[in-house]
This record gives structure tokens, C-alpha cells and sequence, in this order.
């Protein structure tokens, strides 16, 4: 299998069985992968470069699961998936493989689709066959990898805890006078230097920049009287971090102190409302009102969670409307902020997990207002 996680060929047998049945169960035909987060996570095989030729998983209940690859690719799939009982149908360039993939399915079926697919394959699997037809895995399976298992809730808190490691010694390091693409680039570095393999983003919005959620880390100057809002995780082991803190450089004013305040106490509102069979939208609705209630509900503009996992955005997500209870083993941010445009900014965010009689925090760092040089 590629990558370090420590799941072994039950493991990503269970999955697809879990896949096929729960496609089974919501009216679907079966379901087709390509390469993705979706494919590492039911069987462990990445390829190694992204290539147009069409790789696909195909699962469908009471059938063995098939794996359509190139021919030129086919000895590194058959050395990640080996062990994990797949039938592998490879095809040759000037072959038709959408001829290949049309024979494995239900001509009339619908069909769950990664996200990750390429519209040119997917097209040419319609062309194929005009009479199926399909849905994103998002819409038609939202809840395939939101439940973790206990080796994958190891691994989120790992990354968790090695994201508290990145925030506890950032905040050792001067800020003022120093552009956000630095401060940026010791973030990256630290995630990296605490096992993650891969940096996902780090948001470095100071002063008026804070005020934007999904700032671009540029080269405007920090100085002292700014807040600064820090947004960063990425992969550890193939599972993801994700947690904001939001400082001070030097001494914040009373105002500052009172929003910051304001944040603090909606984020453990969100995190108090986490519990087994409470609907998503509970945990938005707990957060927002703490903001609303203190006359800045128009400046909270995003929800209030998304979940993680193999990737560092996923269902479920914590916003008005969503219905899905909870269930132990997500994981989820909830991340509550307020943004005043031209001012500053405050986003507080810890990730989640779901346990039998409540919530339990992945990230432990302090929610107080930190002051830094």
C-alpha cells in the first residue's frame, strides 16, 4: 500500500464493501473512483502523477470490486492494491477504455462519481453509455468518510497536536515589522518540521487583512497595534490539521479584547453543542447566536464547520440547513469569527471528534488573546 497510515488490506476491504452497500442502499447502481482522496482512502493506491488516461475503481453491491488502469500503470496498482482482493482490467493506448469500463456496469444504472473525476472521462463514459447516469459522491454519499475509526482518529489528533506544536512556537517569533508571506513561509515550515507532508494553507491576515476569511498571505508589513489572524493546516500521515488562533501584536485595545471575547465564547458554544444525534445545523446555530446576540451578527459571514479527514475540507459541514445528526467518529472545525471590513479580523478554530456522550477538542492551545512581538 502506498503512504504511512497504518491500515492494513481488511481495512480498505471493508471500506469498499462499505461503499458498494451504502451505493446499494441510496438507490445507486455502484460507485466509480477516480484517482483522488477517495481512491487513497478505499484502497491505498495513489498514482504517482496525474495522467489523462483514465484510471477508475468500479464498486458495485454482490460484485468484486475492478479497477480499470492504464496497461503502462498497471504494476504499481497491482503492488499498492495486491492484497486488497481487486480484479485488475487494464487497458493499451489506442484502446477505447471507456469501451472497457462500459462493459463492468449497468448500462441503465445510475452511478456515485468521485469528485475528483474528469469531466473528459466522464463524458466519454456517458457517450458510452447514453442511457446512465450519475451523481457526485458529495451528493449522493456525503457521509462515505465522515465517520472515522480508531486508527483514523489517531492520526486526526496527531495532526492536531502537531498543529498546537506549529502555533506554540510561532508564536515565540517576532511579528512586527516582518511581511505575512514570512511569518507564512515559518508556518509552512514548522508543519513540516512536525510531520506533516503536506501544507495545505497557512492564512496570514494582519490588521485590515484579517477582516478578509480567506485572505492570500501577501507582503503587507505586520505592525504593532495589529491583529493578526492565523489559519493553517495540511496532511500529516495522510490526514489533515486545521486550526486558526488570532493574536496580537503588542497590547490590544479594549474593543479588540471585547470581540476577541465575543469569538472565544461562541466557539466553546459550538464546541458545548457537539453531542451524538444533534443535527449539524445545531452547531452553527449555537456559535452564531453568541455573535448575533452581541450586536455583530452581519460580520459573521462563513459557516461555522467543515468536516477533515483524508482531506482537509469534507462533509459533514456545520451550517444552517444541514439536518445530518452527528454521529461518534466525525471529525469537524468549528470556528466561529467576526470581520469588521477595513479593520481587523477574529476567527477562533479548533477541529472536533464526536464521542458516545459529547465532544472532544483535537487542538488544546490557548483561546485567550495572545499578545506577540
Amino acid at each position: 500500500m502506498t503512504g504511512t497510515a497504518p491500515f492494513t488490506a481488511d481495512d480498505y476491504r471493508a471500506r469498499m464493501a462499505r461503499a458498494a452497500r451504502a451505493a446499494a442502499d441510496a438507490g445507486l447502481a455502484g460507485v466509480l473512483v477516480a484517482p483522488g482522496p477517495d481512491l487513497v482512502w478505499l484502497t491505498g493506491y495513489a498514482p504517482t502523477a496525474a495522467t489523462e488516461r483514465l484510471t477508475l475503481l468500479v464498486l458495485a453491491a454482490g460484485q468484486d470490486p475492478v479497477l480499470v488502469v492504464p496497461t503502462l500503470e498497471a504494476p504499481d496498482a497491482e503492488r499498492a492494491t495486491g492484497a486488497c482482493a481487486l480484479t485488475l482490467r487494464d487497458w493499451t493506448d489506442g484502446k477505447d477504455p471507456y469501451a472497457v469500463t462500459a462493459a463492468l456496469l449497468d448500462g441503465g444504472g445510475r452511478f456515485g462519481v468521485s469528485d475528483s473525476t474528469w469531466a473528459l472521462h466522464l463524458l466519454g463514459l456517458q457517450k458510452t453509455l447514453p442511457d446512465s447516469s450519475y451523481a457526485s459522491l458529495t451528493e449522493a454519499l456525503p457521509m462515505l468518510r465522515a465517520v472515522k475509526d480508531e486508527a483514523e482518529l489517531a492520526l486526526v489528533a496527531a495532526a492536531g497536536a502537531a498543529a498546537d506544536r506549529t502555533f506554540e512556537e510561532i508564536r515565540t517569533l517576532p511579528f512586527a515589522g516582518r511581511h505575512e508571506s514570512e511569518v507564512g513561509a515559518d508556518l509552512a515550515a514548522l508543519l513540516r518540521r512536525f510531520g506533516h507532508e503536506q501544507v495545505d494553507f497557512t492564512i496570514v491576515g494582519s490588521g485590515p487583512n484579517g477582516a478578509n476569511p480567506h485572505h492570500e498571505t501577501g507582503d503587507r508589513v505586520i505592525e504593532r497595534g495589529d491583529m493578526v489572524v492565523l489559519d493553517f493546516g495540511g496532511l500529516k500521515d495522510g490526514y489533515g490539521s486545521d486550526t486558526t488562533r488570532t493574536v496580537h501584536v503588542g497590547e490590544p485595545t479594549d474593543e479588540e479584547r471585547r470581540v476577541h471575547d465575543i469569538v472565544r465564547a461562541a466557539q466553546e458554544a459550538g464546541c458545548r453543542a457537539v453531542r451524538p444525534g444533534v443535527a449539524c445545523q445545531e452547531i452553527d446555530r449555537a456559535a452564531r447566536a453568541v455573535i448575533a446576540d452581541a450586536g455583530y451578527g452581519e460580520y459573521f459571514i462563513h459557516r461555522t464547520g467543515h468536516g477533515i479527514g483524508v482531506t482537509t475540507h469534507e462533509p459533514p459541514y456545520m451550517i444552517e440547513g444541514e439536518e445530518q445528526p452527528l454521529v461518534p467518529g466525525m471529525c469537524f472545525s468549528v470556528e466561529p469569527g467576526i470581520y469588521l471590513p477595513g479593520r481587523f479580523g477574529v476567527r477562533i478554530e479548533d477541529i472536533v471528534t464526536v464521542t458516545e456522550d459529547g465532544g472532544r477538542r483535537l487542538n488544546d492551545t490557548t483561546r485567550e488573546l495572545v499578545m506577540v512581538d
